[in-house]
């Protein structure tokens, strides 16, 4: 999923009608508020983001996005009608992976949109978490304790990677349920705590670094 954040409609609609009809999936909103919300519900792969909007401005969005432990990874392409070098330079400083000034070709904005994704693949593919002995092989969907594999169901391996990315945070059950199983997931909160009891389990001695937040939810830390 890709969010565009546009406060012109008629563009919004291009833009989002251009991913979808190269084989993206995409939503637009109109502000940064619109955008908080849809990010409470899915984490997308991707953000286009204007800078000139109504209320928070992207500069600012941007910023935010970057200090969340829960959105710093998600790659930004500033899409924007300020084409001065200043701009460009405070964009890309502040964390965008790219910018593109307006007005622009639809073929050059996908072939952008792909190049920033292909690059981001490739980071995802050598990142490494660690937490002790416990180490998770993010691209090659590994788990290691010291010398040893441990062996994880999907669900098991992404609860243990948002777990990791955020260590020493507590995620509520609500979050875990958001960013593992989506937001449309139509099962309840124990689903949580089932799937990390058998996580504990796999990984022996080691879960027990997966604390429990009594009335919040987990976190995991040395």
């Amino acid at each position: 999923m890709i969010y565009c954040v546009e406060d012109e409609k008629n563009i919004r609609e291009l833009l989002v009608y251009t991913l979808e009809t190269t084989g993206f999936s995409a939503k637009g909103f109109a502000d940064g508020r619109e955008l908080n919300a849809a990010l409470k519900k899915e984490l997308p792969v991707l953000i286009l983001l204007d800078i000139m909007l109504p209320g928070e401005d992207g500069y600012s969005i941007l910023s935010r996005l970057k200090a969340a432990p829960e959105t710093r990874n998600i790659p930004v392409i500033m899409v924007t009608a300020k084409d001065a070098e200043f701009d460009k330079v405070k964009g890309l400083e502040t964390g965008a992976d790219d910018y593109i000034t307006k007005p622009f070709g639809m073929m050059e904005f996908v072939a952008r949109v792909k190049a920033v994704l292909r690059r981001c693949t490739r980071k995802e593919e050598n990142r490494e978490l660690y937490c002790g002995e416990l180490k998770v092989l993010v691209g090659r969907h590994e788990v290691q304790i010291g010398d040893k594999k441990v062996e994880l169901t999907r669900k098991e391996f992404e609860l243990l990677q948002y777990l990791l990315e955020n260590k020493s945070l507590v995620m509520s059950r609500n979050q875990i349920l958001c960013h593992v199983w989506g937001y449309d997931f139509d099962g309840e909160t124990r689903t949580v705590d089932v799937h990390v009891r058998t996580l504990r389990q796999k990984l022996g001695d080691a879960g027990n670094m997966v604390e429990t937040v009594r009335g919040v939810g987990y976190r995991i830390g040395d």
